[in-house]
């Protein structure tokens, strides 16, 4: 498949994911959907991203997004958001967050997980083409 193919692939699914987390933080209101099902999709949405400037090769990419999610979480617990000045800006306390919590964490690998196994699915399905 051409680069550009998968770039707009990737483009139309991280729309999908950005349109669903937006949907789940306007009408989902929940202990399980909107805390841990939002923060598996967030690092999809994230990879996604990354993939449509980088649409092939970095098989480290969940790793990666990984990492940058847990030191987001981790500038929470410094309340960098407070640190900044940005506390009356609803945009930035959204987007970075304002709460520390290890279950975040805990979303964010099994997201990166999926991502890890979709990497080595994609791997062994283009070797397959190319043999």
């Amino acid at each position: 498949m051409c680069m550009k193919k998968k770039r707009i692939l990737y483009a139309i699914a991280a729309i999908l994911l950005l349109l669903t987390e937006v949907l789940i933080a306007l009408f989902i209101h929940d202990n399980f959907i909107r805390p841990y099902i939002g923060d598996v999709i967030v690092v999809i949405l994230i990879y996604c991203m990354v993939r449509i400037v980088i649409p092939e090769k970095m098989t480290l990419l969940p790793f990666y997004v990984f990492l940058f999610a847990c030191f987001t979480e981790f500038m929470q617990y410094l309340h960098i958001v407070e640190l900044l000045g940005l506390q009356d800006y609803a945009f930035f306390r959204i987007l970075i967050g304002m709460v520390f919590d290890w279950s975040d964490i805990l979303s964010y690998g099994i997201g990166c997980i999926l991502l890890g196994i979709y990497e080595i699915m994609r791997g062994t399905y283009c070797r397959k083409i190319e043999a």
